[in-house]
């Protein structure tokens, strides 16, 4: 198995109601892939950190191994969720991948 985690931070030109749309809208958008990617296992976004954060959401996501991990970075509808739903409204990114 291989964990797939990755940290965002939304930009800062947006408002509050803004970022709780966009959090929404990626929570949504990613966690629909459930049971469309070959090889993800789980998938779950995180939109409420406590204050001591320093991030605004986390995915934590389950493949079957770095493979299905692989396939998933390119499958047409996990690209369309990041391009869609993700990037235009993300300062930055860390991603952390494993060997469970």
């Amino acid at each position: 198995m291989v964990k797939h985690v990755i940290l965002w931070t939304l930009r800062d030109n947006l408002s509050p109601e803004e970022k709780a749309s966009v959090k929404r809208g990626i929570k949504e958008g990613l966690e629909a892939l459930a049971g469309r990617i070959p090889g993800l296992t789980e998938i779950k976004v995180y939109t409420e950190g406590l204050s001591s954060s320093n991030a605004d959401l986390m995915l934590d996501s389950t493949f079957e191994d770095e493979e299905s991990l692989k396939g998933y970075a390119i499958h047409p509808e996990h690209v369309a969720v990041a391009d869609g739903k993700v990037r235009p409204y993300t300062a930055s990114r860390v991603c952390l991948d494993y060997v469970v």
